[in-house]
């Protein structure tokens, strides 16, 4: 593709090939709308972990980045393809349970070069404990992974020391169907669960609880931590984007304010669950 055909949502020097596989680009190197969206979902992800690359400490063989619930593998081919394979070194890890995407990202990975990626066919939560794996992992992404997947992958980023986690959660079903679960004892016991009352409320409060409560519990373990929007909520509904960057400066009153959200909103079993250890190095 010439500089003047180029599509102005191509960065310089990026891999037209890779995009054309990942059908994002069509055979004579156009865009689609959707294509448009997602490849500026990705480039605007792309801009937040750049930095946060720049900022590790400087090492040989490069940085270890893991995705999980990868899917097609967009993100990892693309950081990849922009930032590990201009430094020459680095390795990108695609965490996905679909066997067939796994495979196909094998093959196109082969094909194109990149050498430096692997694809695990495992679960984020299978993940932690997988022998093939880096024992430390600099970078966990998790871009979309569905309901409790992004708690795994926070998992997996603790035990892997990460020095930053880039999250996109989705769907977060497990809070709200608790919130479901003892709303009418929530009701009788205060008038705050008239915010989770209608079943659409439910739904929504679930989700915001549950981004709460993962931000206190990356704050209780050393982490400092940004909320923002990925892209425009035209773009997509599942919009919020979590930046975490390891400090080692651990939050107690992070830790406080969590249980006290637990205990308020009658989730005090989650803890066990899903915020084990607040206070473990």
């Amino acid at each position: 593709m010439t500089a003047e055909a180029r599509e102005p949502e191509i960065r310089p020097g990026q891999s037209t090939e890779l995009l054309k596989e990942l059908h994002i680009l069509t055979r004579d190197g156009k865009l689609n709308q959707d294509s448009r969206r997602k490849l500026k979902q990705v480039h605007h992800l792309h801009q937040f972990i750049e930095p946060l690359l720049a900022q590790l400490p400087a090492s040989e063989a490069g940085p270890t980045i893991a995705d999980h619930g990868a899917g097609k593998s967009y993100l990892g081919f693309i950081l990849y393809d922009l930032s590990l394979k201009p430094m020459g070194k680095g390795r990108v890890f695609g965490i996905e349970t679909r066997p067939e995407l796994v495979a196909r990202s094998r093959e196109l990975a082969a094909r194109l070069g990149f050498d430096r990626m692997a694809f695990l066919n495992i679960s984020a939560a299978e993940a932690a404990g997988e022998q093939t794996l880096p024992e430390r992992i600099d970078l966990v992404t998790a871009l979309h992974a569905c309901d409790t997947a992004t708690d795994d992958a926070i998992a997996f980023g603790l035990r892997k020391q990460a020095q930053a986690m880039v999250l996109v959660p989705c769907c977060q079903a497990e809070v709200a169907a608790r919130l479901r679960r003892n709303k009418a004892l929530s009701l009788a016991r205060t008038p705050l669960a008239e915010l989770w009352r209608h079943p659409l409320h439910t739904r929504e409060m679930g989700s915001q609880l549950t981004n709460v409560l993962r931000c206190l519990y990356l704050e209780a373990r050393g982490y400092q931590v940004t909320v923002t929007e990925l892209v425009g909520w035209e773009h997509s509904l599942k919009n919020e984007l979590i930046l975490a960057r390891y400090t080692g400066q651990k939050k107690r009153s992070a830790a406080e304010r969590l249980r006290a959200i637990l205990s308020e909103f009658g989730l005090e079993g989650l803890e066990a669950e899903r915020f084990p250890a607040l206070q473990a190095p």
